[in-house]
């Protein structure tokens, strides 16, 4: 009994410790529906390189959660392995080094996403679709 039981916290301990993982929308438009089928009900469309988390993969359909709190069903292939962020704040400074006193490269309204480039500390090294890139402050946005 005492052998199942360390067993047991073993388990929970690893599954606790697992990473989240994200994928971004790497189609046009990427329906998002309740169940894995696509006779299902469709809920709503994601743009390209929308972020979400990966809650369950079953065949070719991935359970996903988005920045809102939202569950969803979505076709794996219309996700990419590519990362990116969405900003969470009204508007966040993007800067050209990873601190506050560097300086400003462009802001980012709400809802804007992000190319994850690189992760250093508490700080996201991201690129905008424009080209432009700098640091953000990993607190101002979801995807992570």
């Amino acid at each position: 009994m005492r052998r199942t039981w360390l067993g047991l916290l073993l388990l929970l301990a690893s599954a606790s410790a697992a990473a989240l993982e994200f994928r971004s929308v790497a189609a046009e438009a990427a329906v998002l529906y309740d169940a894995p089928s696509l006779q299902a009900r469709k809920l709503f469309i994601l743009s390209p390189s929308y972020p979400v988390e990966i809650i369950v993969t079953i065949d070719k359909w991935m359970k996903v959660r988005d920045a809102s709190g939202a569950l969803a069903w979505i076709e794996s292939d219309k996700l990419s392995d590519k990362r990116s962020v969405l900003v969470r704040t009204l508007e966040a400074d993007i800067r050209s080094q990873p601190n506050t006193t560097a300086s400003l490269v462009f802001k980012a309204e709400r809802d804007v996403a992000l190319e994850l480039i690189a992760i250093d500390g508490a700080w996201l090294k991201v690129k905008h679709r424009d080209g432009l890139s700098g640091y953000i402050v990993a607190k101002d946005v979801w995807g992570i």
